[in-house]
């Protein structure tokens, strides 16, 4: 079992367990159990999982329509249970609550290559399946804007370097901060000049290549059963360009092994033995894996309060980041090579 943190565990304490929302459901339930931020619950028609409802209605049903698209030709993901009202979801309380069928299987580990390969592989079908999937709600429809969100971004970290400047009692996270920042702005500014030469733009007027992004490939949220992979927690979901996905993936898989570009390699092949990569979304790729995504995070994780973490936690994930830099540069170099043979 997973072991909870303070936020979770917090999180968690705002579930109303009452039997009368499981009757919503027309469910009986002999156990629960927490897991992160979902309950999983034992019940008279098997083990489901209970989750509060953290978006607005409009935005669950964006999932809700999502999945049941995709699910016309891959069956590989999570789905809902129907409430006694028909509905994908029960009012309770004034919160809104949705159950799923518990996946069977273990959580994906980056470490094996068999798992990335399969995960890999899997990522390939989920975007196959999603092709030609749209939705009316314009805040999920993020194609075209990745420059403009970079740009952003490079405006937010403008803030916080003048905010600090103008700071007469520094902390150690600030003093790290002003030391190396402008180096990341520049990293930022290349980054933008690569992307502003690549065929960005066309592709976002390509529709096979525009497809639902899970957008939080955390090994967590892909469970490996008999060989394949299956995918949950599509909260974070919007309709982007594959290589969107691709640049999430590859990140969060490699930051944790020292930015093995065979772990990149894996994911690529694999992903293109059941999908396709232009060279052009291959280009844009590369651009967007030079955005230094981490530095940015820990910066507004920071200066924004969006984690309740200590200084001393704060300051050694820092100091990480910016150790680990000369090796996310070779491994972008090695990057580079590899598109180029494609």
């Amino acid at each position: 079992m997973v072991d909870l943190g303070y936020r979770d565990k917090a999180y968690l304490s705002k579930y109303d367990l009452d039997i009368r929302l499981f009757e919503k459901f027309n469910l009986k339930v002999t156990d629960l159990v927490p897991v992160r931020k979902v309950f999983l619950i034992n019940t008279d028609k098997g083990d489901k999982i209970l989750k509060r409802i953290d978006c607005t209605l409009d935005e669950f049903h964006f999932i809700v329509e999502a999945l049941k698209y995709i699910n016309r030709s891959f069956s590989f993901i999570m789905d809902f249970e129907d409430s006694i009202d028909n509905k994908k979801y029960a009012q309770w309380k004034g919160e809104y609550y949705c159950i799923m069928d518990k996946i069977e299987g273990r959580e994906c580990e980056f470490s094996n290559p068999v798992d990335l390969s399969i995960s890999s592989k899997g990522l390939g079908k989920l975007h196959r399946a999603s092709e030609g999937f749209r939705y009316k709600n314009s805040n999920k429809n993020i194609c075209g804007n990745l420059l403009k969100n970079i740009t952003r971004k490079r405006e937010e970290i403008l803030f916080f370097k003048r905010m600090v400047s103008l700071y007469e009692n520094r902390s150690e996270f600030d003093k790290i901060f002003l030391d190396n920042v402008d180096i990341y702005i520049e990293k930022i500014d290349k980054c933008l000049e690569f992307l502003n030469n690549t065929p960005y733009y066309k592709l976002c007027s390509e529709e096979d290549k525009i497809v639902l992004c899970h957008h939080d490939l955390a090994h967590h949220n892909i469970i490996i059963n008999n060989d394949k992979a299956y995918f949950i927690d599509f909260d974070f979901s919007v309709i982007d360009l594959k290589v969107h996905d691709l640049c999430n993936f590859i990140n969060k898989v490699i930051k944790n092994f020292s930015f093995d570009i065979d772990k990149a390699k894996t994911i690529l092949d694999n992903y293109c033995s059941t999908n396709t990569l232009s060279k052009n979304e291959l280009s844009v790729l590369l651009g967007m894996m030079t955005f230094p995504e981490d530095f940015y995070d820990i910066s507004k994780d920071y200066y924004s309060k969006r984690k309740d973490w200590e200084e001393n936690i704060f300051v050694s994930r820092l100091n990480r980041k910016i150790r680990f830099e000369p090796d996310r540069e070779e491994f972008l170099q090695e990057f580079r090579e590899e598109i180029d043979k494609f």
